[in-house]
């Protein structure tokens, strides 16, 4: 069962599951880049258990993530790009378990995540993905996903 999401907080999948994991009540936390940075301005003061990444920015950001989590999993369409492809790489590099969810292929998500949690025995959950730029729509998707994985 899990006890806790952490995430970047960067708009789209990440602050989804961040949101998620609020209104269900589940603690959540991580680390932000330095400044609280994100593409819409800054990450909202109102995310107290967040911490600012002391001397790092986006990489430093999801690295540590990685590391503090049981896995993560990676929300996208289709192959994964950027800082989602660098999670995942990172997630190998530390021996972390990981999966990605295609949105586009992957149509009932919520049992194959609850799944894998299992067979990992994910306790702390790392939630990587899209930005809202870049996958608009994205944000409802995730929190949604999150909300039934937490239920």
């Amino acid at each position: 069962m899990i006890q806790k999401i952490i995430s970047g907080a960067q708009t789209g999948a990440d602050r989804a599951g961040i949101d998620a994991a609020i209104e269900s009540g589940v603690d959540y936390g991580g680390w932000l880049p330095r400044g609280r940075k994100a593409e819409d301005g800054i990450v909202p003061k109102k995310y107290t258990k967040l911490q600012e990444i002391i001397g790092g920015n986006y990489p430093e950001r999801t690295k540590q993530n990685v590391i503090d989590s049981d896995g993560t999993v990676i929300f996208g369409y289709g192959k994964l790009t950027t800082g989602s492809a660098l999670t995942r790489k990172l997630a190998r590099q530390h021996n972390k378990p990981y999966l990605h969810i295609d949105l586009d292929i992957i149509k009932k998500p919520v049992p194959v995540i609850k799944d894998w949690i299992v067979e990992w025995d994910i306790k702390v959950l790392n939630i990587a993905g899209r930005k809202a730029s870049k996958a608009p729509g994205i944000y409802d998707k995730v929190k949604d996903i999150i909300r039934q994985v937490l239920r």
